[in-house]
């Protein structure tokens, strides 16, 4: 938007009344945008209802304010009922230009669209708005790509070394005016525990993580955040999860920063209560955004008395220190925790209660999601309190432009019809761990707010108002990209047609083909051909396939019906193969002869091009590598070994596909995901930054292609007879620390003192392995819990049942907590190990520990401890397969270094 429009040019004075008005604050900021076009001094021209106005005259005001009437009729002014509803009306050349609004954001709404679309111009005015989505927001991580030396997921203190960019008055007026533009009305901060950086406490001073230099900092730039943001109709929502303490505080006490399962003590509620209640009192305009689960222990009464105990009684306790009666917004994110069970506890003694939950989980897959997520998102829409959309993270995004108006458009309609939903809150497209830069590889850095502008755009304008035509949208995105790029009208709706296109090709890619919704899964550097044909192995998140996908199949379901002649349903893998393509060709015939048409933002312009190009490439190694992995599956029933032959064709040429996505990213982009830690694992595991460039990727490929048609001669030359003998695994002796009761591990044993069970099936190499003999009981009431002492570094192998009923121990899930990999638990080392009578399958997870005193904690619910092995045991994951159900294939793919394919 201009500085200046029109307004002034047409000798225009502005008359405001400010009757009724209760944020001074926010009125004047509608005035002065009106007054830095029109050129009049905002002090004067107070509105006079027996005034003549006439067509050099704009009125301002809220509309029970004052009689309108006299320019506007009566009926459209009864219209504005709703918060941020506006009016701006003119009735000929003779009259005065009105804007009216139901609250102050209206007017500021009104303001800015007076001045942006230059209606003072037109001898007749008449626009009526009002949002659909009662909150529309976007977010910024105060995260960083790595964690902090001697801290966890999420603890990063604000300081000027860890975010330069957090002090930066204009580039926070920038931001802020972007949202304002797009009618954003809140901003999200993200952190784990923000208190100790931005408030004192008296009781307990020890916690503050900042020293007193920085402290006055953060005091002073938060303060002046949320004075502009008000100003502008905007609430800073601070994000923070639980339970999480500084580390400071932890450390005087002896305490960890983070404990899953830890108890909630009155010390520990203490210090939140009195945190939380310091940060209401000392900052007004700003909400809490609470993750009840993920830094506790998930489901359960904890959550319920943490939220209606602790935090809530804090905001009320702030409230009461700063005399308001104004209760500011908490919004429950529902991750982790029975969100529906914690709202009926809390709605009784605070009312201005949200729900939030993310759309497609940490990834964008679909517009119409089912199953049990929507069923989840429908249950919060229908409490009667706003239910808010989390677009999150973005995983499958990453790292390139994103600008698809109709996908975005179909996606909030879908939040509305299909999960009951009002509010909308928009991650940042890419690189949300990096913020405020892009992955770009420029000279200079590019700035989030300023590459992706169109992102933030398509979410507010649906978010405003989703059903617009396609005619509407078509004209409108066209004038936008013309605008931006300085190309002309056909042009533009050429581009527009590649962006369409491209927006299908990630979302398609992950959601048929993926292993999970999540961030451990950087979809863009391609995934191993284990991953494909066996997802199972690495963690396979169901929900990917089961909610947030349309009905359908997975490549093994496609496979599997291909051998056995049944017919296939819903979306199948190698349509979406074929679809991919067809999208990137599209695309890629849209923009020919477009690469030196732009008059402005050319080097931008540039960039957009190249990464339709990028997709394209892409596009072609999913398509090859997924008809490769459909062929090579055809061996685990035929075992005719030219089935494997007939893969090699397609795999080549995947290799190619991704030898060309090298070329075209090696120069441009700095990494494909903004998330550099331990978390990551797919397609390869990202500990310090490893495997982030497509650069470090192609090297795997080309490897495992190299090994499957090594695979594929030695099985000519040795024939079928190819098992080897499965080593035993060596107990570890270790000393623990309580009085339990060991079993050797053997069928027909007996592992639980509290039930007459008994192992019928078990994985040979386990054999001899001394287990724990449980009480289940107890697990399910408190927990299990192990203290031992070892000499040298060891794996405890802990059972984990293959079902999702609550008797049974969670089994560790990234998706849900982020220190679910901490001792490399994560992914299952044996599946299908073992199973004991009338129980279900049991796959064994490994948690490793240095040597020395430790602790092994697990949720509530039934689990098997299984016994100790050195930790350089069980390096590589596998599938035991006790029931004989089928060979999964993997050994085919080999090694790349020490990291089994």
């Amino acid at each position: 938007m201009t500085a200046k429009s029109d307004l002034f040019a047409q000798s225009l004075q502005v008359y405001h009344s400010t009757r009724s008005v209760l944020n001074e604050q926010r009125f004047n900021y509608a005035l002065q945008r009106l007054h830095s076009s029109s050129g009049v001094s905002p002090s004067n021209n107070a509105f006079g209802d027996d005034g003549n106005y006439g067509s050099g005259d704009v009125l301002l005001g809220l509309s029970t304010a004052e009689n309108w009437s006299k320019w506007v009729p009566q009926l459209l002014i009864d219209s504005l009922k709703t918060t941020e509803s506006y009016l701006i009306y003119k009735k000929n050349a003779e009259s005065p230009l009105v804007i009216l609004a139901k609250d102050e954001s209206g007017l500021v709404y009104g303001s800015e669209q007076l001045v942006r679309d230059s209606l003072c111009r037109r001898s007749q005015v008449y626009v009526l708005e009002q949002p659909e989505m009662l909150l529309r927001g976007a977010c910024i991580g105060m995260q960083k790509t790595d964690y902090l030396p001697g801290r966890d997921v999420y603890e990063y203190p604000y300081t000027e070394d860890l975010f330069p960019w957090f002090y930066d008055k204009e580039l926070w007026l920038q931001y802020l005016d972007m949202l304002v533009e797009n009618r954003y009305n809140t901003l999200y901060l993200w952190n784990g525990h923000p208190f100790s950086s931005l408030v004192k406490l008296k009781d307990y001073p020890y916690a503050l993580e900042v020293d007193e230099a920085t402290f006055k900092k953060n005091e002073e730039i938060y303060s002046f955040l949320t004075q502009e943001a008000n100003k502008r109709g905007i609430w800073i929502i601070q994000m923070f999860y639980n339970i999480i303490l500084p580390k400071p505080f932890a450390e005087k006490h002896g305490l960890k920063t983070q404990e899953r399962n830890r108890t909630i003590t009155p010390l520990i509620a203490d210090y939140t209560q009195k945190s939380i209640a310091a940060f209401v009192q000392k900052y007004p305009n700003v909400g809490l955004l609470v993750t009840l689960g993920e830094a506790m222990e998930g489901v359960g009464q904890d959550d319920i008395d943490w939220f209606t105990k602790t935090i809530i009684p804090g905001v009320k306790q702030g409230l009461q220190a700063q005399k308001s009666h104004i209760e500011p917004p908490i919004i429950l994110r529902a991750h982790d925790t029975d969100a529906p069970a914690v709202m009926r506890a809390a709605l009784p003694i605070y009312k201005n209660l949200y729900t939030m939950a993310k759309f497609n989980g940490e990834a964008l897959t679909t517009y119409e999601t089912r199953g049990k997520w929507a069923e989840l998102h429908q249950d919060l829409g229908r409490i009667g309190t706003v239910h808010i959309q989390n677009v999150h993270i973005l995983a499958n995004l990453e790292p390139f432009r994103y600008a698809a108006p109709d996908f975005i458009q179909k996606s909030v309609k879908g939040m509305h019809e299909i999960h009951l939903s009002n509010g909308i809150h928009i991650y940042p497209q890419a690189s949300y761990w990096d913020w405020p830069f892009s992955a770009d590889k420029t000279d200079e850095r590019l700035l989030q707010v300023e590459r992706d502008w169109m992102w933030y755009r398509a979410w507010a304008r649906y978010a405003w108002r989703a059903e617009r035509s396609d005619s509407e949208e078509g004209a409108y995105w066209s004038a936008q990209l013309s605008d931006f790029y300085g190309i002309t009208t056909n042009q533009a709706e050429s581009l527009l047609v590649a962006l369409n296109q491209v927006g299908e090709i990630s979302p398609k890619i992950l959601r048929r083909f993926g292993i999970t919704d999540g961030n451990r899964q950087t979809s863009s550097l391609g995934m191993l051909m284990t991953q494909l044909i066996n997802p199972y192995r690495y963690g396979l998140f169901t929900l990917l396939y089961d909610s947030e996908a349309p009905e359908g199949e997975m490549i093994i379901e496609y496979a599997e019906k291909q051998a056995k002649g049944i017919a296939h349903h819903g979306e199948t893998p190698i349509q979406v193969a074929n679809e991919i393509v067809e999208h990137a060709r599209v695309a890629t015939t849209a923009i020919e002869g477009l690469e030196n048409t732009a008059h402005k933002n050319k080097a931008e312009f540039k960039r957009l091009l190249h990464d339709i190009r990028i997709h394209e490439a892409l596009a072609a190694h999913y398509s090859y590598k997924v008809k490769a992995a459909v062929q090579l599956l055809a061996y685990k029933s035929s075992k005719d070994i030219q089935d494997l032959r007939d893969a090699v064709p397609d795999f080549e040429k995947s290799v190619t596909a991704y030898k060309t996505l090298t070329d075209l990213t090696k120069d441009t982009y700095l990494y494909a995901n903004s998330m550099q830690t331990k978390t990551r694992k797919i397609p390869m595991r990202g500990i310090d930054g490893a495997y982030k460039h497509w650069q470090q990727m192609l090297p795997v490929f080309q490897t495992e292609l190299q090994n499957f048609k090594a695979s594929i001669d030695s099985l000519s030359l040795a024939g079928e007879d190819t098992e080897e003998a499965v080593k035993l695994l060596a107990d570890r002796q270790v000393d623990v620390k309580s009085a339990l009761q060991f079993v050797p591990l053997k069928k027909g044993a007996k592992l639980y003192e509290d039930q007459e069970l008994v192992v019928t099936h078990l994985a040979n190499e386990l054999t001899g392995m001394n287990a724990v003999v449980i009480n289940s009981e107890e697990q399910k009431l408190e927990g299990t819990t192990l203290r031992f002492e070892n000499d040298q570094p060891v794996k405890v192998l802990v059972g984990y049942f293959n079902n999702t009923d609550k008797v049974f121990a969670p089994k560790p899930v990234l998706e849900i907590d982020a220190t679910a990999n901490d001792f490399g638990q994560a992914e299952a080392k044996v599946r299908n190990a073992m199973r004991v009578q009338y129980m279900p399958m049991l796959d064994i997870h490994t948690y490793s520990f240095p040597a020395g005193e430790n602790v092994l904690k697990i949720p509530k619910g039934e689990v098997l401890i299984l016994g100790f092995v050195q930790d350089t045991e069980l390096s590589s994951p596998y599938n035991a397969d006790v029931e004989n159900q089928g060979d999964d294939m993997d050994d085919l793919f080999g090694y790349y270094q020490e990291t089994k394919l």
